[in-house]
């Protein structure tokens, strides 16, 4: 018995060091991710917004097949950045588009304001000032999950900007205060963020984006993202994620997506069970909560001239779990 003990105790204390040398050996960025490099060279767009400085930054890709003159914008999601998109902008370069690749204020290598009244609408507002900046009038608007969210809001505010706006698992397709998912205080969201780290951002996303299941490939958005928390801005990083989920439960976009007049794909990986939120609430509510093999196509029955892709096997990030796959049905959606 005494050896069985030891032996567990050993086993234990072995677990628990290969764990913080694991966690010890992650990366740790800036609060604007200073110390990750993003894969083409980052620009900022400095402007003024509710009486402060502020930069958002991007990545201008300009075509390397063919130019067809068109340019695509791409908006990342919560817990993503520009630089996630690094393959989808190879593609669409080869294809012949300029591709303008952003990272939100609040995110990544933008700026992380501490006074800021986060709003759809106000980054709706903030993305269209950089397309003039960057001397775009016109683009295709592609986004994932809360940048699908926010490029629906966009297509909303301005329809003249948007020549098509493709939507991949966006967020925002069901009300979740509406379904019974209590809300969180602000502060008290603030107190959950400071407790983020790359294991428990992993065990969130295998659990709602990927259907359980983990490959290698998924590591890289999360170590962005983790090393962001633990680095000497984790703070800053930290309370701008709480005004940002507290903007994304608090503005669904489900009950306006009559509104959008752009022709419109959604690409839907049908086992995600993306609901922001639903760890508050009762398991009856969580059960009925996320299930996009029913909300892509109760958006697409509600988007007028809306044209849906399913991917039965794939989560909430089909750009990630299958490139090959995404890329040829986003293709296919911005062909002529």
């Amino acid at each position: 018995m005494m050896y069985r003990l030891s032996t567990a105790i050993a086993l234990s204390c072995a677990l628990l060091s290969a764990t913080a040398a694991s966690a010890q050996d992650r990366p740790t960025y800036g609060p604007r991710l200073e110390g990750y490099d993003y894969p083409h060279p980052v620009q900022s767009f400095a402007f003024t917004s509710q009486r402060q400085p502020l930069e958002m930054t991007y990545m201008d890709v300009a075509p390397s097949g063919s130019a067809n003159g068109r340019t695509v914008v791409l908006l990342h999601g919560k817990n993503f950045c520009a630089a996630t998109w690094a393959p989808t902008i190879e593609v669409l370069s080869q294809a012949g588009f300029r591709v303008l690749a952003v990272d939100q204020v609040g995110f990544c290598k933008a700026s992380k304001p501490q006074g800021y009244q986060f709003s759809l609408p106000q980054l709706a507002t903030n993305t269209r000032a950089l397309m003039a900046h960057a001397g775009v009038e016109r683009a295709v608007i592609v986004g994932h999950s809360m940048g699908g969210m926010l490029g629906a809001r966009f297509a909303i505010q301005h329809p003249e900007a948007v020549e098509r706006l493709v939507l991949v698992n966006p967020i925002g397709l069901e009300d979740w205060q509406a379904e019974g998912v209590p809300y969180a205080p602000l502060d008290a969201a603030y107190e959950t963020e400071r407790k983020t780290s790359f294991d428990s951002i992993k065990a969130y996303q295998r659990k709602f984006y990927y259907d359980g299941d983990w490959k290698p490939e998924y590591d890289a958005p999360v170590e962005m993202l983790a090393g962001m928390y633990a680095g000497p801005g984790g703070d800053a990083v930290a309370w701008n994620q709480a005004q940002t989920s507290d903007m994304i439960f608090t503005q669904p976009i489900v009950h306006e997506l009559g509104l959008i007049s752009a022709p419109t794909t959604l690409i839907i990986g049908q086992t995600d069970r993306t609901a922001p939120g639903a760890n508050r609430a009762s398991p009856e509510v969580q059960a009925r909560l996320g299930d996009y093999s029913a909300l892509g196509r109760r958006t697409a029955e509600a988007v007028p001239n809306a044209r849906l892709v399913e991917f039965e096997d794939l989560g909430h990030a089909p750009q990630i779990e299958d490139p090959d796959r995404f890329h040829r049905a986003l293709l296919d959606a911005l062909a002529d």
